[in-house]
């Protein structure tokens, strides 16, 4: 894993909490959706972590059994550690985590409540069913964030990568294959760097 060392003031961990307070409310998706703009903010406008950090976090976190908003305590711990110590990686993961989940959860909460207690007002139905296309725009972002960079250099064109995400779509989208079988093809591609 690359490291890399940055140097970090108590404002910086401010700045990082407030803009995961921030992502927090555009988390419509889940955090995930807001990964093409941790990648501005983290790696392109701060440098607080390298691009290959920054996939590495979002990939383990997906293969892991677990809730998939942990790629950004991955994220936050990366941050930390190239801060310079652990205690300032632990510090990364509560900043992070805490950010993102504090606002969605409160907001979540009232909202479902007024939501279940007004679900048949046309306006919350409408809300609903107009709320899937910007989800759906916000997770192929994320997906064309981290296939355009697909390990050998952003812009770099890379066919068989492209050829491999086509295709996982559109066995996903016309089988049930489960997506376990197709994250272990991929996976066996890559170590044997096909892609």
């Amino acid at each position: 894993m690359s490291t890399h060392q940055i140097v970090l003031g108590w404002q910086d961990w401010l700045d990082l909490f407030g803009h995961y307070l921030m992502l927090s409310l555009m988390s419509l998706g889940g955090a995930i959706s807001t990964s093409s703009e941790m990648h501005r903010y983290l790696v392109e406008q701060q440098g607080w972590l390298t691009q290959a950090q920054f996939n590495e976090a979002i990939a383990l976190a997906q293969a892991a059994p677990g809730p998939n908003v942990l790629f950004v305590a991955l994220m936050g711990w990366h941050v930390g550690l190239n801060a310079g110590s652990t205690a300032a990686a632990i510090l990364g993961v509560a900043t992070t985590m805490i950010g993102i989940m504090l606002p969605s959860t409160i907001f979540t909460y009232q909202v479902a409540q007024w939501g279940h207690r007004n679900r048949e007002l046309r306006a919350v139905r409408a809300f609903k069913q107009g709320m899937g296309p910007l989800v759906i725009g916000m997770l192929l972002s994320t997906a064309w964030l981290l296939a355009a960079s697909g390990g050998s250099g952003a812009g770099v064109a890379n066919w068989p990568l492209w050829l491999l995400a086509a295709g996982t779509c559109m066995v996903v989208w016309r089988t049930r294959i489960h997506l376990l079988w197709l994250l272990g093809a991929g996976a066996v591609l890559g170590a044997f760097r096909l892609v």
